[in-house]
């Protein structure tokens, strides 16, 4: 039983705990490096996140995508946050509009792909959000950058990266030392 008399200190403060969320970033239409980068630096003016850390870039086969589709660029992003995970997913959405993002095709080419993969040990199923990403722990371009910048990170409720990256065909995913992006 809580104490009558206790007080919610972050509360009173308006302070707010941190929590890891992490986003892969994907581009095979236009500048694709250009468009990487856009994303990357929406999201560190995003009020309230914190970029830590960004993978090397990686060039990748279309997965489930239409015949001749192009290559994609991939990088993954970490970051640290006290938002809420549909206002994270809602900025995710408006920096892909601003790109120009086209969400008629499923698996289509686009210009760019912003995805909400984990938000700390969050699980959220509805019909807008889905935490973790329902196929992030199944996909090497997102596994391969993402163990790059954070080896010892899980999936909640799928497990260790390092051991889903095991599971997975990483064949398609060339990393690319010449293509960075920068702080």
């Amino acid at each position: 039983m809580t104490h009558p008399f206790a007080v919610d200190v972050d509360t009173l403060s308006g302070m707010r705990p941190l929590s890891t969320a992490v986003f892969a970033l994907g581009s095979n239409l236009g500048d694709r490096l250009e468009n990487l980068q856009g994303a990357l630096t929406t999201l560190r003016s995003t009020p309230d996140v914190i970029v830590v850390d960004v993978s090397p870039v990686y060039e990748t086969e279309p997965v489930g995508a239409p015949e001749g589709s192009p290559t994609f660029l991939n990088a993954v992003v970490v970051t640290e946050t006290t938002l809420q995970p549909r206002t994270l997913l809602e900025r995710a959405h408006a920096i892909e509009d601003a790109y120009g993002r086209n969400r008629v095709e499923l698996n289509g080419p686009r210009t760019l792909d912003v995805d909400l993969l984990i938000v700390g040990r969050r699980e959220v199923s509805d019909e807008h959000l889905q935490l973790p990403h329902p196929r992030a722990h199944e996909r090497a371009f997102v596994l391969v950058p993402w163990h790059d910048v954070d080896p010892g990170a899980s999936i909640p409720g799928k497990g260790p990266i390092a051991d889903l990256l095991a599971q997975v065909d990483t064949s398609g995913v060339r990393r690319r030392d010449d293509l960075t992006l920068e702080d």
